[in-house]
């Protein structure tokens, strides 16, 4: 495998233990970066640490410091902070087997895979899969990664494990904090059926493959562009949509029309006057089916 591990160390079930690699199970490397450049020269910007009082600083005379009030820091030495760090382990323990349904998909971080680490590891590493495959359950285990100890979700996928670290409870936010403030109404039950009929409609298999990142396709189409030609600019179109005031009046076109055609890739909308869209946030899969 021509990847490099993230983490290695051992898998146990009980008394059954091997030795695996985790890797990364997404891509970021394609991603459309930007460097500060100086719009004269352009020339890439250094930054320059810079005290309030002295001025330019070196790196060597910066220390870390945690803010416990406005402008009244802790300090802490590197030494102090190596002295607390998890000691690795190096070992996955699998302590505990659950429902996929039982973990909230907001717990759900990134995702790894879990392979075995050397020929000699393959034949214990099959057994603990298929034993797991066998539970049809989610096996939960620790991992330290990073100086961070993480809870290890992982289910059997194709001749490896899809491994997720999750969330702590602590890291997620009550959500009570944000909804409060939506106005509590009744919605007309007419508004409601004509949605639920759109939504049938709409209803087909989820193909990752036809949802693109539009806005990252026009930036690759901008930059390409302008490689060949200063002057040549290019612009992300945005599909055509009337203006429509009327709830009911929208819903009723929407039904009319058919909705989204089936298989057609989701495009970015125009924001309207009369309402503008929240963000949608696309949740981690809860397990493989």
């Amino acid at each position: 495998m021509a990847a490099r591990p993230t983490w290695q160390g051992h898998l146990r079930l009980s008394l059954v233990s091997c030795p695996v690699a985790l890797y990364t199970a997404v891509a970021s490397g394609g991603d459309v970066r930007f460097n500060m450049l100086h719009k004269q020269t352009h020339n890439r910007i250094r930054m320059i640490p810079t005290d309030p009082d002295l001025g330019p600083i070196d790196r060597a005379d910066i220390v870390k410091g945690y803010e416990i009030e406005k402008d009244r820091y802790v300090v802490v030495t590197p030494e102090e902070i190596d002295n607390v760090r998890l000691e690795s382990t190096r070992t996955i323990d699998i302590d505990r087997f659950v429902d996929a349904a039982d973990i909230d998909r907001i717990y759900w971080n990134d995702p790894y895979y879990l392979v075995p680490d050397g020929k000699v590891a393959v034949e214990a590493f099959t057994v603990i899969r298929e034993a797991m495959e066998k539970a049809g359950k989610i096996a939960l285990g620790r991992v330290v990664m990073h100086q961070r100890e993480r809870l290890l979700a992982m289910e059997p996928r194709g001749k490896g494990l899809l491994a997720y670290t999750l969330r702590s409870y602590d890291e997620i936010k009550d959500p009570d904090s944000v909804f409060d403030d939506i106005p509590a109404i009744k919605a007309d039950k007419n508004m409601i059926d004509i949605a639920a009929k759109i939504i049938q409609q709409q209803e087909g298999p989820f193909e990752p493959s036809e949802f693109k990142d539009h806005y990252e396709e026009a930036l690759r189409a901008l930059i390409k562009s302008k490689e060949k030609s200063a002057s040549r600019m290019v612009t992300a179109k945005e599909p055509e949509q009337e203006e429509v005031g009327d709830l009911m009046e929208a819903l009723r076109r929407s039904l009319g029309e058919g909705g989204a055609r089936r298989g057609e890739a989701a495009a970015p909308r125009r924001k309207t006057a009369a309402k503008k869209a929240a963000p949608r946030k696309s949740a981690p899969r809860k397990r493989a089916s």
